[in-house]
């Protein structure tokens, strides 16, 4: 592997690089001696790590280990690859904030769910090291065990909720055998409706999963009973799952920010229809997320237009850090045409790594940045990357993604919807969906270099992802080849405007008083409604409450809503109280009162004087019913006054 020392440092300037050829053999000593320099140290090598580690004697300052090998070096283009070498070193070089942790504990009591003896089998296994009880599913003929080491029931689950050290389970057809069953097992009547726990479910049944993205719920194995390695390596991972054990929270959630509902009125479901294990649940006005069955997918935090749900591993910003580090040195080092690959530790580096040691390597201009899951990629990191000069972006996604991809795809709709409505040709933003290396492969190497921005922007913020996002957009429309004004946007998007059918709407307010970010405004001198756009994330709250039903959702960018004023959709003439002059309403909407009432309503007869209250403010009404002595009964028919169990026994008396 060739090292362009050279161009590295041109892309890292504020770093002192040293170059070796041996430095995990015949050099580690100077590896020592550089271990005890102070201040943070990058090492361009990820095999040899452990060594490295054990060799740093109690080192206490941040040292980060960068894989320059296979992203790089090992490539067809390795000795154009400089560039890239800094852009990946710099980017290492950028803090990730710290994350919380949830913990989840396990007793070791499992459920091991199956139709057949299978299930018994792993049972047996699973007997010395946890508490086993087997459920049969169906009607299979199981034999009685000589000695009855675990339980063994019968049943079948109907619902199933929870996660590692906590499921609850609701079973139906439970029956325990009987204890003289001889050659089969025999089972008493059963029961539905009951409920279970349990620490483990080991779900050999073969049917449809007990939970949604099963794969990805903590503490639920699953595996084919026909497959006798696939049981034994569940088996194996089960008997591994006792103690306590500490996952990321993936996401933060801040209640206050949630557009969800207002009023028992739904706005906002983004985060609910995207959700792949159902951890996201309705709570009054916002949603809530439970931590421990979270997996981290974190498309909830990429979809919310509030900033409400953010996540963790690492925050938007840190990953915007990230990007204008690598993108920055990159082109600081005479890189061109940088096309940014977000990636996952699992199965994105698996295939980089394959593709570097059988194939033919990534291109130079292509920079790889490994992310916790790809889904967490938000729209505000896509437009930064074009903004810092990035000539294209790709998610590399598996064929066959273990939870829906929908929120990131939205994601790739609304990037495109920007960039080439700012005049970027070409299809800048794509997915790759793919398990195979050489299809990976095939793929980079046939993107076509495109142009990108001249002086790339430098900016650098922190904040919620809206701001970001805000920022982002600003500096992309500035540099772009054909900054248009207004961008039309997929719908679902958290940016745009509102559309009010004017002459329906009677400016009641409804949607003012539901609005969480103060995008609609009213006036409390004048019936008057306003709107921000620049406030707008497009919740749907207003469109909710409207009683009219005149609101729709129009989903844009509008690059000069961040410097204008309100406008105003509509505005009326205050209706004024007929007795002392004060503003209390609409005037179009009172008139449309009394004209619906006057000679309707048998309170509002035609030419009735009492109509006039109804064009009187709140106080003057009360004075004016008061002064009238107005009776609103007068004149009603007046009803019989319903029968008593008195009135029955004083009859039964006079009869007798």
């Amino acid at each position: 592997m060739r090292l362009d020392t050279a161009t590295i440092k041109r892309g890292c300037r504020s770093s002192s690089i040293a170059e070796f050829r041996h430095l995990c053999r015949a050099e580690l000593d100077r590896f020592r001696a550089a271990a005890k320099v102070a201040g943070p140290m990058i090492v361009g090598c990820t095999q040899e790590a452990p060594l490295f580690a054990d060799a740093m004697e109690g080192r206490s300052e941040t040292t980060e280990f960068v894989n320059i090998r296979e992203t790089a070096g090992w490539s067809l283009e390795g000795r154009q690859a400089g560039p890239k070498m800094a852009g990946l070193l710099a980017a290492a070089s950028e803090p990730v904030p710290a994350y919380p942790f949830v913990t989840l504990s396990s007793d070791g009591v499992i459920l091991i769910y199956g139709r057949d003896d299978v299930a018994v089998e792993a049972g047996q296994l699973l007997a010395d090291h946890l508490d086993v009880t087997v459920m049969i599913t169906g009607q299979a003929q199981i034999a009685p065990p000589a000695t009855t080491s675990f339980p063994i029931v019968r049943g079948t689950i109907r619902n199933a909720k929870g996660h590692l050290g906590a499921f609850e389970l609701v079973i139906d057809d439970y029956a325990t055998p009987r204890a003289s069953s001889r050659d089969t097992l025999l089972f008493e009547a059963s029961r539905n409706g009951l409920t279970s726990r349990c620490d483990l479910i080991l779900d050999l049944s073969g049917g449809t999963p007990l939970f949604l993205a099963h794969d990805l719920r903590e503490g639920y194995l699953r595996a084919d009973p026909g497959d006798p390695p696939a049981m034994l390596r569940a088996v194996l991972k089960a008997r591994d799952l006792v103690g306590s054990f500490d996952k990321p929270q993936y996401v933060n959630f801040t209640a206050d920010l949630c557009v969800h509902s207002r009023s028992k009125l739904t706005g906002c479901h983004r985060c609910l229809d995207l959700c792949p294990t159902g951890a996201i649940t309705p709570d009054g006005d916002h949603v809530r997320i439970n931590a421990e069955v979270c997996a981290g997918c974190g498309q909830c935090a990429a979809a919310c237009p509030t900033g409400a749900a953010t996540y963790t591993l690492p925050p938007a910003d840190a990953l915007l850090h990230k990007l204008r580090a690598m993108l920055s040195s990159y082109h600081a080092a005479g890189g061109a045409h940088a096309v940014v690959l977000f990636h996952d530790g699992q199965h994105g580096s698996a295939l980089i790594d394959a593709l570097a040691r059988h194939g033919d390597g990534l291109p130079a201009s292509v920079l790889p940045l490994a992310v916790n899951e790809v889904t967490q990629v938000g729209l505000e990191a896509a437009v930064a990357s074009f903004a810092y000069g990035a000539a294209g972006i790709r998610f590399l996604l598996r064929a066959k993604p273990r939870h829906d991809v929908a929120g990131l795809f939205k994601t790739i709709a609304m990037a495109h919807a920007i960039i080439s409505g700012l005049g970027f040709e070409g299809r800048r933003v794509e997915a790759i969906e793919t398990d195979d290396p050489d299809a990976l492969g095939k793929t980079l190497w046939s993107i076509e270099p495109a142009p990108t921005v001249q002086h790339p922007a430098t900016f650098r913020s922190v904040g919620k992802r809206r701001e970001l996002l805000r920022l982002a957009l600003h500096e992309l429309h500035r540099l772009a080849p054909s900054p248009a004004d207004v961008i039309a946007l997929p719908e679902g998007a958290p940016l745009g405007a509102i559309s009010v059918n004017v002459e329906g709407c009677t400016l009641c307010l409804s949607c003012v008083s539901a609005c969480p970010t103060g995008a609609l405004r009213d006036d409390p001198e004048r019936p008057v409604l306003k709107f921000v756009e620049d406030a707008c994330v497009q919740c749907g709250l207003c469109q909710s409450t409207c009683p009219e039903k005149v609101i729709t959702l129009k989903p844009q960018i509008d690059f000069r809503a961040a410097r204008a004023p309100a406008t105003i959709i509509k505005e009326e003439e205050p209706a004024l109280c007929i007795r002392c002059n004060k503003p209390f309403g609409v005037k179009s909407t009172i008139e449309k009162i009394a004209a619906k009432l006057e000679g309707r309503h048998w309170m509002y007869p035609a030419g009735d004087k009492r109509l006039d209250t109804v064009r009187m403010c709140a106080d003057c009404r009360v004075i004016t019913m008061s002064e009238q002595q107005f009776d609103p009964f007068a004149g009603v028919p007046q009803r019989a006054a319903p029968r008593t169990t008195d009135d029955y026994l004083r009859e039964r008396e006079t009869k007798s």
